[in-house]
């Protein structure tokens, strides 16, 4: 099958209807665009659950707040259609801001509480954006499970619960956090990075690993873990931290270490990125 990039609503629902129809199922990778390795790992994923695959590409203007870097978000569709050929994606969905959001559009989706900790607190409107456009594209492309990368690791937990609350018969997948040789986490804002902020921004995965050590070894309080990680972060590099917090892994709410995976998480500013990762810290 050739892959279709398609760019309205009703092409795309017609499209999973037919496919559906033939009794095949349909696996969902939504994105930005600007695709690198970690994005490739999750079509991978898809692949492998699903006869056939949904890539969709929107720079969802609704995620971003003021003065943030919407129109210089990175963009280049002929690269992406290439890699996603190349990926064996059935189907790419392409639309416009005009397509997504009509000039009428008043409705928004919010996960309460779950939106307003961690990377909520300093980009308040950021998830209620990201759920809207998540709970669209599952009704515009239907697809049976959709897969998200545990680098977002706030953003699958919220769609999980979203998608769980609201009654979409989509399964949720997390898949793994595809990293640099050096351990820096693959992002799309990467490509920000001045070299020297390049280098110094590989003390976030250190950081990480220092916490998953210091648990590993017994050292179940929390404040002084987020206190070591800082002190490090602040030693060995010129980032500025925005957050680092630890939560419960599943709900986001207040750790129970030795008894509950944790999350920890940080954002850091190498200006003009922020930088996001986090770490699961297991019980026992």
């Amino acid at each position: 099958m050739t892959m279709k990039v398609i760019k309205t609503i009703p092409e795309m629902r017609a499209w999973t209807q037919a496919v559906k129809a033939r009794g095949e199922t349909v696996g969902f990778v939504p994105t930005m665009g600007f695709l690198h390795e970690g994005h490739l790992s999750l079509i991978r994923q898809a692949k492998k659950r699903a006869q056939r695959v949904v890539v969709s590409i929107y720079v969802n203007p609704t995620q971003f707040g003021p003065n943030e870097d919407f129109e210089k978000y990175p963009r280049d569709f002929e690269r992406d259609e290439q890699l996603c050929k190349a990926e064996g994606v059935d189907a790419v969905f392409y639309p416009d801001d005009n397509e997504m959001y009509s000039s009428l559009h008043k409705t928004y989706v919010i996960t309460e509480d779950l939106s307003q900790v961690l990377c909520g607190r300093s980009r308040p409107t950021h998830f209620r954006g990201v759920t809207t456009v998540v709970a669209k594209l599952f009704n515009i492309v239907q697809p049976d499970f959709a897969v998200f990368g545990q680098k977002d690791a706030q953003q699958a937990i919220i769609i999980k619960r979203m998608a769980e609350d609201l009654n979409f018969p989509v399964e949720i997948v997390v898949a793994p956090i595809i990293r640099e040789k050096d351990g820096l986490a693959m992002s799309s804002r990467n490509k920000y990075l001045s070299p020297r902020q390049r280098k110094e921004a590989t003390v976030l995965y250190r950081s990480l690993k220092m916490a998953e050590q210091e648990y590993s070894n017994g050292n179940h309080d929390i404040e002084d873990i987020k206190k070591k990680m800082r002190q490090l972060i602040e030693a060995e590099s010129s980032g500025k931290i925005d957050y680092i917090e630890a939560v419960d892994a599943e709900t986001l709410g207040p750790p129970r270490p030795g008894e509950r995976p944790i999350l920890i998480a940080l954002a850091v500013y190498f200006e003009p990125a922020r930088l996001i990762d986090n770490i699961i810290l297991q019980k026992g």
